[in-house]
């Protein structure tokens, strides 16, 4: 299992476009990967096809994706012409690579296993996972659905314009922010610092406590 904060584990895997290294092709780039239960079902297909047509904006973002899924390679390949049909996409090839994960080894090192869903020799697939990892190779943050829930890729989306913006701003983002949205600037910047610090300046929110930690500024 990996937590917070953790260097994301070097591993080697064979996938769609070869064979990886995981920190060589992650290189300074933040990265998504996101696991997927087996080829050829249909959420999955859903899914996978979703990050496809998104891929431009995470590419806008430097954001690389790469999947993983309980198959080998050659069912991946046939299973991405599935995916592009599904999705009515034109291009050749195919966004982002998909990891072989047959014997599980992968999924069960990450933690991605679901214990509640198992194929049709007993083996348990793999969760619904996400991982968001930084150019700094740390894990900055993960999300684990099960495999009958289909995640939100344009959420993904907003999570990581939200991590990019508070890596390097003092500035947290609040309850259903999006982009251009205002921020709170974080509890432990003095108030003396502000005026500095938020040239668009800060709005406080007055509080029955008495407390002025409600404090909002505009995207820096």
């Amino acid at each position: 299992m990996v937590n917070l904060g953790d260097i994301f584990p070097n591993f080697e895997a064979e996938t769609t476009i070869g064979t990886i290294k995981f920190h060589d092709f992650i290189k300074d780039s933040w990265t998504i990967l996101f696991s997927h239960p087996a080829d050829f079902t249909p959420v999955c297909t859903t899914e996978l096809g979703e990050a496809a047509k998104l891929a431009p904006e995470f590419k806008k973002r430097g954001v690389k994706l790469i999947a993983l899924s309980c198959d080998d390679v050659l069912s991946h390949n046939k299973w991405i012409e599935d995916i592009k049909a599904y999705m009515c996409l034109k291009d050749e090839g195919f966004p982002f690579p998909i990891i072989a994960d047959e014997k599980r080894e992968l999924g069960v090192s990450l933690g991605m296993i679901d214990p509640d869903e198992k194929d049709k020799d007993g083996l348990p697939l793999t969760c619904r996972a996400v991982f968001i990892i930084g150019p700094d190779q740390r894990l900055k943050l993960s999300m684990l659905y099960p495999a009958t829930t289909g995640r939100n890729f344009v959420e993904i989306l907003r999570v990581v314009d939200s991590l990019q913006l508070t890596m390097n701003k003092k500035v947290a983002t609040p309850v259903d922010w999006k982009n251009g949205g205002d921020c709170m600037v974080l509890p432990s910047i003095p108030s003396e610092q502000l005026p500095q610090l938020f040239p668009k300046g800060v709005v406080v929110k007055e509080m029955p406590s008495g407390k002025p930690y409600m404090r909002f500024t505009p995207e820096p």
